[in-house]
């Protein structure tokens, strides 16, 4: 493994920061947004003070360069995640942007009376809200593949769930509360067989691991530039060229026609039709340079590490008494994700003494109300991993839950 997180960290200018509380800051939050490396800071204020133009419009040089910039960034995806052409690459805000895109403009020309959109039970509210809008839009139903107790999809009833009278399956590729990365194989292989098409929610895979959207054979994969060294708003949409050439405009405006009358428009070719308006120019220029970082130091270099910290978490949280560790204990399924409870202690109460110790974890449901109601909690605490973090990080995490312990009388870890 060719990955330094000590050499690493020195790139990230917040991960040297003090708190207020006089504690450094030891960022386990990844799951929710990455820190930023100098180089993409650096490229996002540098278009603001050198580059700042609108695209796609202005003949003169400034527009002419963004405009470079920022398509050049959607060439550097298409070859990053190996899509099938770079028109095939929309960029959106996020990922909740691009499936809601997904959901209005594939799913209502799609989507009609009595057919079915199957999730999962454990999907993030942007994977399930758009599809209930559109389901009750169009008198639809919807179906959830179910988990088994492992947190991994259970594809016992597969050929009961996915059915004929599916359109669309949408699914995660890795959950954002345990980390469980699942294999889409089954799944894939049976939505081909019913002639039904496939978006995956990439948001928590797609800045983890390798990922070959031509080879998955995927109709749709969403995920946010945010959570991959990426600046906020951007969000990436793949879709099939012939799929996306099909789907009508969902926003209507500027860049995104051919010609405009009085009563009506023709719409411009892709990628432009499903882009309109003035994008984030500043952030997809960014993005840019995170795609360059996370080339230089490897995909399957980050897999790695992440599993070497999930690991090590796993083997100190499991001899603290009290916990409830949630997910697959197979760390060939697993992400750099660990999500847990302590017995008899709120997840807000968890969080805030360990912001107190300057260790920043999520707590709460995670926008996977659905998933918390099944394991019968209100929410869990999560320490997401990235490129940067270290095993220090985690006996940081460790050293604060046993304060956690203290503060409720309970005995702290030997």
């Amino acid at each position: 493994m060719n990955l330094d997180p000590y050499q690493i960290r020195k790139d990230f200018p917040i991960l040297s920061r003090i708190l207020p509380n006089g504690k450094p800051l030891v960022y386990l939050d990844n799951g929710a947004s990455s820190q930023k490396p100098k180089s993409v800071i650096d490229a996002t204020s540098n278009y603001y003070a050198n580059d700042n133009a609108n695209i796609h419009r202005g003949v003169y040089y400034l527009s002419q360069h963004a405009t470079e910039l920022f398509e050049r960034t959607r060439i550097k995806t298409s070859h990053f995640f190996q899509a099938q052409c770079a028109k095939a690459i929309i960029f959106t805000r996020g990922t909740t942007d691009s499936i809601n895109l997904v959901a209005q403009a594939w799913g209502r020309t799609h989507i009609g009376e009595g057919d079915e959109i199957v999730l999962s039970v454990q999907e993030h509210h942007s994977n399930l809200v758009p599809w209930q809008m559109l389901a009750q839009e169009k008198k639809a139903f919807l179906k959830f593949i179910p988990i088994k107790e492992d947190t991994t999809y259970d594809l016992s009833n597969l050929n009961e769930i996915i059915t004929k009278r599916t359109k669309l399956v949408a699914i995660s590729q890795m959950s954002n509360v345990t980390g469980t990365i699942h294999d889409l194989t089954k799944i894939i292989d049976r939505v081909r067989q019913v002639g039904a098409k496939i978006l995956v929610d990439g948001a928590q895979a797609a800045c983890h691991m390798p990922i070959h959207l031509v080879d998955m054979d995927v109709d749709f994969y969403a995920f946010s530039g945010h959570k991959m060294l990426g600046p906020t708003g951007v969000g990436v949409l793949f879709g099939k060229e012939e799929i996306l050439e099909a789907m009508p405009p969902w926003l209507g405006g500027g860049d995104m026609i051919e010609s405009v009358e009085l009563e009506s428009s023709t719409y411009a070719a892709l990628p432009a039709k499903l882009e309109a308006g003035t994008p984030n120019i500043a952030g997809v220029i960014g993005f840019s340079h995170a795609l360059d970082y996370l080339q230089k130091v490897g995909m399957k270099n980050i897999k790695e590490h992440e599993r070497m910290l999930t690991e090590y978490a796993l083997e100190r949280l499991n001899r603290i008494g009290g916990l409830q560790i949630y997910g697959t204990e197979d760390l060939d399924k697993r992400g750099g994700v660990v999500s847990f409870t302590m017995d008899g202690i709120h997840p807000h109460d968890v969080g805030s003494i360990l912001d107190e110790e300057g260790v920043a974890i999520r707590v709460g449901h995670h926008c996977c109300q659905p998933l918390m109601k099944q394991l019968a909690i209100p929410g869990t605490c999560r320490a997401s991993f990235y490129l940067y973090n270290t095993k220090e990080d985690i006996d940081a995490l460790v050293h604060s839950i046993d304060k956690v312990k203290s503060i409720f009388g309970r005995v702290a870890r030997k």
